[in-house]
């Protein structure tokens, strides 16, 4: 039986922004953090060292950006290598999350928020986060 009282970050990886998102395992959810800027898929390592000493999770979940039939794509292989390095720099467990469609539930959910003038990229990223993440948290029963 596994600890359910993890606290956890999700990560929305993209070249140009990485969503993020906190959840706690307890009650399944997860709230948005914060996007990060990136240049080719490179974050500012100083922004993620301190949201790991903020959120200290004992687990991480990176989406996975799959074609709609399973399939890799370019982006595919950078979100690994931003897993991998997540774990490598943090010591902590990294899983991945199928997340097609997440995007599109993203800017679904945030226009039943507050339409189009919440349509803003980094909340859609880390909107996309939160559903990865939660997605995740679903899945590990």
């Amino acid at each position: 039986m596994t600890n359910k009282n993890r606290t956890l970050l999700g990560f929305d990886f993209g070249t140009k922004s990485i969503g993020v998102a906190a959840g706690q395992e307890v009650t399944g959810t997860a709230a948005p953090l914060a996007a990060l800027r990136a240049v080719d898929g490179i974050p500012d390592w100083d922004q993620v060292t301190a949201l790991f000493a903020q959120w200290q999770p004992q687990q991480v979940v990176v989406g996975l950006p799959l074609n709609m039939d399973g399939t890799e794509q370019q982006v595919t292989h950078g979100a690994r290598k931003f897993a991998n390095r997540l774990h490598a720099r943090f010591k902590v467990p990294v899983a991945t999350c199928d997340e097609r469609l997440t995007t599109a539930d993203a800017r679904a959910r945030l226009f039943e928020l507050g339409g189009f003038k919440k349509l803003d990229k980094q909340k859609v990223d880390s909107v996309a986060a939160c559903l990865i993440l939660e997605s995740w948290m679903s899945n590990q029963i």
